[in-house]
């Protein structure tokens, strides 16, 4: 580097350690970086390759899995942040890799624009949450990941790359859900379109309802999903559509209850004593579930999309055929009333279109998701195990950042163009630079 240039920050091992979100993933790497530009994410890259060292980025630390782990290099992005173009005329917003969503959102909304769909947390750093296949629910609109125009991605062996669908076609349809296998992403290109107003409806339904309509809600609404409370028959559903106006977000005290009380400070409570006494949680459930009662507002998009998540769990989740999402979940519902588990968590239900991202948990079929939940700290393996096996006899795709326990045997056949990500991976990383023990179980060596 020249001589005015920002020496790179560097930590040696032992200095300190990272975890992630849930605590399910400590990194105790040989090196930590934390770069302040594309070229010294390069000079990162190829000092590590020269070493013999494997590199690894990692954003927030929501994803429950390993897939950032690594005893080498390990990338820190957040110096990495920060809109660097917006284009009205082409619609789209260019972003550095390490900026949290919420810091987008804030940003797009201050010059009038939005994304057309969001995930219900808005924590993750834009890297990470495309990288993974971050979703919300969505009738036409799909993951962050399929709103991605562009992507530019540091190679194994320092090279700065840049891919669209003019540029790098083959790499773009398969790296914008990439698992950090193919290089460092550092910075992202959304679409974005002017900001508009959406209106949620959410409202109490039963379990027999909301799954017989369930196609109906689909096809009716913009964005529809749903939480089973398990040990009852309650559902709470929420619709989301837009509208021409006025805003009316939720008022404060009645916002606090629902979204700070009832959706965090209550449920840290019963989650916590389910967990010490486990035989109340069907007892907790019957009362909980009908806490949540109906309320309609309007906002701009991010602030009706998204939700604060202040209490700690593990996930699993799974995307089926949207025709055999809801026999699967009466069949998971079948096994947690025949079982001994006490599951304090709601299960939650969304959906998204076909998409053309080659690893996309959508790709090629309209999808339904199914996640299941557990407050940290309570054993999961029995519950996830079980309703893995009903996830897997119906074709399902877990969740690139959640826990499961498929590998690259069982994903070939899931994913028809698997082969295509991995042939792009072998030409991009036949070192491995970026590899690790996750990628090696879900991708094969």
């Amino acid at each position: 580097m020249s001589g005015n240039r920002r020496v790179l920050t560097s930590t040696a091992a032992g200095s300190s350690a990272w975890r992630n979100w849930a605590g399910t993933v400590t990194v105790r790497p040989a090196r930590t970086v934390t770069p302040a530009s594309v070229e010294e994410v390069a000079a990162a890259v190829r000092a590590a390759t020269a070493q013999g060292l494997r590199v690894k980025a990692a954003g927030s630390g929501h994803s429950f899995t390993s897939a950032a782990a690594t005893d080498g290099v390990f990338v820190r992005p957040d110096l990495l942040t920060g809109v660097r173009e917006i284009d009205r005329a082409a619609g789209t917003v260019t972003v550095a890799a390490g900026t949290p969503l919420k810091r987008l959102n804030a940003a797009l909304a201050h010059e009038g624009l939005s994304l057309t769909n969001m995930g219900d947390i808005m924590e993750q750093t834009v890297a990470g949450a495309t990288s993974t296949g971050t979703h919300g629910t969505g009738r036409d609109s799909g993951s962050i990941a399929a709103q991605i125009r562009a992507l530019e991605l540091v190679t194994a062996d320092g090279t700065v790359l840049r891919c669209s669908a003019e540029e790098n076609p083959e790499i773009f349809a398969v790296a914008r859900i990439g698992l950090g296998a193919l290089g460092v992403i550092t910075a992202v290109t959304f679409a974005v379109e002017p900001v508009f107003l959406l209106t949620a409806r959410e409202e109490p339904m039963s379990f027999d309802r909301v799954t017989a309509e369930f196609d109906q809600h689909v096809a009716e609404n913009e964005h529809f999903e749903f939480y089973w409370f398990p040990h009852t028959g309650n559902c709470n559903t929420k619709r989301n559509n837009r509208s021409a106006g006025p805003a009316a977000p939720p008022g404060r005290i009645p916002g606090w209850i629902e979204d700070e009380f009832l959706s965090n400070t209550a449920l840290q409570a019963v989650c916590a004593l389910g967990r010490a006494v486990p035989a109340t949680i069907p007892a907790i459930a019957r009362v909980s579930s009908r806490a949540l009662s109906a309320r309609t507002y309007t906002d701009i998009p991010y602030k009706v999309f998204t939700s604060p998540r202040r209490v700690r769990f593990v996930e699993m989740e799974y995307a089926l055929p949207r025709e055999a999402a809801m026999g699967a979940l009466r069949e998971v519902r079948a096994m947690v009333e025949r079982s001994p588990l006490k599951v304090s968590f709601p299960v939650e239900i969304r959906t998204a279109p076909a998409d053309d991202i080659a690893l996309s948990t959508a790709s090629g079929r309209d999808t339904a998701y199914i996640a299941v939940h557990l407050y940290r700290g309570t054993p999961h393996r029995s519950y996830f195990t079980a309703v893995e096996r009903i996830m897997t006899a119906h074709g399902g795709r877990p969740h690139w950042g959640k826990i499961h326990t498929r590998d690259a045997a069982y994903l070939a056949e899931a994913y028809p163009r698997f082969g295509e990500f991995t042939a792009v991976r072998d030409r991009l990383d036949p070192d491995r630079v970026f590899g690790n023990a996750y990628l090696r179980r879900v991708l094969g060596d």
